[in-house]
């Protein structure tokens, strides 16, 4: 059975999004699912999250200059787990310098369970050259279709080189054609949000992008892939939503916060899935609310675990440890809510029941 890709995405930015994609891919591999994490965002902000800085040194052969030039040691010995030329911006190199097909990385093992496709600032250079490939894709060109299913193509070798059952995706914050390539390489898209005017923006944006790449993917370029070429079906089903909440009290929102979080239901369904409104208390399409936890962050940076895996030793003591606790629990249940759905549409799909 082939992995459930799902992508996280929401077209504002400082949602707490590649924060969530390093959790839930903590989490869902602590259920027992094999995951594959995939860093697509040229910021690079998972790779981080997930490699120490030896090892990101050693993944983009770029060693700081005072340690080049002996001036300096390395803080950190190296792991032994890296090594340069397995990001993302090198397997699709030989592509944007023209001399070959997108290069097929393994991933980086994280732990028993969780690997990770590690991202690079050099991605932001695709971005040119997908971008003058989509149309050309229209009419066939095969090398242009080559490049824009260059992330899927290698996305499904990582994943079956490690018998992924669900790869997320982290996208960049905006609608360029990066985030076009690797949304239509997607199953399934989960938009994390917050309850604020710049967040339901980003979700009437995002919705007409994702039906009008849905519809020009199937219907024009698919039928023209050679059938050499492995192509995605452009899925991208929407999953729902995750409200990430600002510091307060959950059961105490601001007037300003309940008045945003009460459109979402409407702005969801009407841009997102071009469905009629909904009823004013219709909110099916939430999957969670996850309260902030900005307290438990510098402990969990520390310790480079997630929140909800510190321990005593790693500064989570009393009341905080409670904290994680309540973490683990709703990490837990959002997980189990996301394998579910996402299992259940892509099945949907693939019977041609789904919208």
């Amino acid at each position: 059975m082939t992995a459930t890709s799902i992508a996280l995405f929401n077209n504002k930015g400082g949602v707490g999004k590649t924060t969530l994609t390093y959790h839930l891919a903590h989490m869902i591999s602590r259920l027992g699912l094999s995951v594959l994490a995939v860093d697509l965002d040229p910021q690079a902000n998972l790779t981080s999250m997930c490699l120490d800085e030896s090892e990101i040194e050693d993944l983009w052969a770029n060693p700081s200059e005072l340690i080049e030039q002996g001036v300096a040691d390395r803080l950190l010995p190296s792991t032994g787990r890296v090594r340069d030329d397995r990001t993302v911006a090198d397997a699709v190199r030989p592509i944007l310098e023209g001399t070959g097909d997108v290069a097929l990385v393994e991933p980086v093992s994280l732990k028993p369970g969780l690997w990770l496709l590690p991202g690079s600032l050099d991605l932001s250079r695709f971005e040119d050259k997908l971008s003058s490939e989509w149309f050309k894709s229209f009419a066939g060109d095969v090398a242009a279709i080559r490049t824009t299913t260059a992330f899927h193509r290698m996305i499904e070798h990582a994943a079956e080189s490690v018998d992924a059952d669900i790869v997320l995706i982290d996208v960049g914050p905006n609608l360029g054609a990066i985030n076009r390539a690797a949304l239509i390489a997607a199953d399934g898209v989960l938009m994390p949000l917050a309850a604020d005017l710049f967040s339901l923006k980003g979700l009437s944006n995002l919705g007409p992008a994702l039906r009008e790449w849905r519809r020009d993917w199937r219907q024009v370029v698919l039928p023209q892939v050679p059938s050499g070429i492995s192509a995605p079906p452009a899925r991208m089903t929407p999953l729902g939503y995750v409200i990430m909440q600002p510091e307060m009290r959950l059961d105490r929102p601001v007037k300003a916060y309940g008045r945003w979080l009460e459109r979402i239901p409407w702005v969801y369904s009407a841009a997102v899935l071009g469905d009629e409104l909904p009823a004013p208390d219709d909110d099916q399409y939430r999957i969670a609310t996850l309260r902030n936890y900005r307290s438990l962050m510098p402990l969990a940076h520390d310790a480079r675990k997630p929140m909800f895996e510190l321990k005593a030793a790693d500064g989570a003591l009393g009341s905080t440890q409670k904290y994680v606790q309540t973490c683990y629990r709703e990490f837990r249940e959002l997980a189990e809510n996301v394998i579910r759905l996402a299992t259940e549409r892509k099945a949907a799909e693939a019977e041609g029941t789904a919208d």
